[in-house]
């Protein structure tokens, strides 16, 4: 294609691959600029020390949203799931670990039997509960959220089957999924279970990625939006980058055309259409359509000319929640670490890890955010990917992958730059109380604070979700309310990040949403 007919796509994150896929497939090959030497953006697997690869940030792969693997058929081009969905250890200091099981019934009849017979009585009936309630929300997921203010055929069609299924429900569960979601998570944990640690399980996957603690308002809709996306994510061979060089293959086969090292500092704009982008190297490109999947304060505040916006549309996205709360840590180890009441450790440690015992640990954590610093003791989201691909480390060595909570994008005494190693000194005590002699296997230490995450991956804030997972900020109100169609006030400039609907994680569901309305778009203006 020629520069005029040419859709550009900035940045080869997965949601931008995706949307690079379907675009190529439907005939318009897009060329895709990458400000960084490899694609993949949050989901990439790097070498920290030699020999060692580890995950860059996201550490597990997927969900991926069904219709997207269907659609581009992964596994044909070479992606390699590794075993089921990916199961949880949550750990507490006196040993009494608690393993969470695919199957829910095999997770009441073993550890949480012996923890709170009570508890293992009811969590089959939880887990049920929560899985009808994620099969009416999930066709969300996949849909191009309405525009309030102008409701179009299409949407009444889209919301209307929604309405049915939320119909079908017995009045228990639509009475819950109305009032689940505002609720603090902590709240919807303790009307279950008695089990502290059973509830910590329940109120991290509420938290995660948020700057919100277990009792904030609303951190339940994090746990309805994790049920609709159905099957947890899964360890690939290769880790996270695969599902990403995957996603590059598949988009090259079809047509398109990525170029690395090649960082757009702005878009250009001429009567209100986006028409070009422009390269720190000077180069300047000629394009029908832009497609971004940075997030949308970089979109907005950084790649546009101000003056090309209406002052409320700045105002609402300088408003957009978006200040990173999580750091990462990754290890190169020289041999396994021994955990304190893991008895089985190549079964029970290819799992995620959990080190937040209970509802106070994990508010605690975010106490110390909320007033400009990281806790002493943080909240850890722990995986050994080498257990289950031992090509990422050396023979007998491993990789650890490490997401703490929680970590301020601004401090309030010094700076990342000068507390970075305090932070993964706090990371690694935690650690310790669990594997006490994890020090003595350390090769090497990465540590990734939310100012080094935004500086690498290019992430306003360092926010791994392109902003914080909320009511106010999902669904229609994402990004912003009137502009959650993945188009924007610049005629032929499109978001498909995770800035847009559904939010973040590996799903691909922004960039397939997006690709489907830019299709649309272009064949209405071929028409015409």
């Amino acid at each position: 294609m020629t520069n005029e007919t040419r859709v550009v796509i900035i940045g080869a994150g997965h949601n931008g691959l995706v949307a690079a896929c379907y675009l190529a497939k439907a005939g318009f090959a897009p060329l895709i600029i990458e400000r960084r030497s490899i694609i993949g953006g949050l989901a990439v697997t790097e070498e920290i020390y030699p020999g060692f690869r580890c995950p860059g940030v996201a550490h597990v792969a997927g969900p991926l949203l069904p219709q997207v693997m269907e659609d581009l058929e992964l596994p044909k081009y070479g992606l390699k799931p590794l075993g089921s969905a990916v199961g949880l250890v949550v750990l507490h200091p006196d040993g009494n670990a608690l393993r969470i099981y695919e199957d829910p019934r095999q997770t009441a009849a073993n550890d949480l039997a012996r923890i709170s017979p009570p508890d293992a009585e009811k969590y089959p009936q939880f887990d049920s509960t929560l899985r009808r309630l994620g099969e009416v929300i999930a066709p969300l997921l996949s849909i191009v959220p309405p525009d309030i203010d102008n409701l179009k055929i299409n949407d009444y069609f889209n919301l209307g089957k929604v309405g049915l299924r939320f119909r079908s429900l017995e009045s228990r569960d639509a009475y819950r999924l109305l009032r689940w979601g505002p609720m603090p998570i902590a709240d919807l944990a303790a009307e279950w279970f008695k089990s502290e640690l059973l509830r910590a399980t329940i109120e991290a996957q509420g938290i995660f990625g948020s700057f919100a603690g277990p009792r904030s308002a609303g951190t339940s809709v994090g746990l309805l939006r994790q049920a609709a996306l159905g099957e947890g994510g899964r360890f690939v061979l290769g880790g996270p980058g695969s599902i990403t060089q995957t996603l590059a293959t598949i988009a090259s086969s079809a047509g398109a055309q990525i170029r690395t090292n090649a960082r757009v500092i702005r878009i250009g704009v001429k009567n209100g259409r986006a028409t070009s982008v422009v390269l720190e190297s000077g180069e300047e490109i000629q394009t029908r359509i832009v497609v971004c999947s940075a997030d949308p304060q970089q979109t907005f505040l950084q790649l546009l000319d101000p003056g090309e916006l209406e002052p409320n549309f700045m105002t609402k996205v300088q408003s957009y929640r978006a200040a990173g709360s999580v750091a990462k840590m990754n290890l190169a180890l020289s041999a396994l670490p021994k955990f304190t009441g893991v008895k089985d450790a190549n079964r029970d440690l290819s799992r995620r890890i959990q080190i937040g015992p209970d509802t106070d640990y994990l508010e605690q954590a975010f106490d110390a955010a909320k007033y400009g610093d990281f806790s002493p003791r943080p909240y850890l989201d722990i995986t050994i990917p080498s257990l289950t691909d031992p090509s990422l480390a050396p023979n007998g060595a491993h990789v650890m992958s490490i997401h703490m909570q929680y970590a301020p994008y601004r401090l309030k005494n010094g700076d990342w730059n000068t507390r970075r190693d305090e932070l993964g000194d706090a990371i690694l005590k935690t650690l310790c109380r669990y594997a006490p002699k994890i020090s003595e296997l350390i090769v090497h230490r990465q540590i990734l604070t939310p100012l080094d995450i935004e500086r690498t991956y290019g992430v306003t804030g360092g926010h791994i979700f392109h902003g914080e997972h909320a009511l106010d900020q999902l669904f229609a109100f994402r990004p912003l309310l009137g502009w959650a169609q993945y188009r924007t006030p610049i005629e032929a400039l499109y978001l498909c990040g995770a800035g847009t609907h559904p939010g973040g994680g590996i799903t691909g569901a922004p960039g397939f949403n997006a690709s489907r309305e830019i299709i649309k778009d272009l064949k209405a203006s071929g028409k015409s």
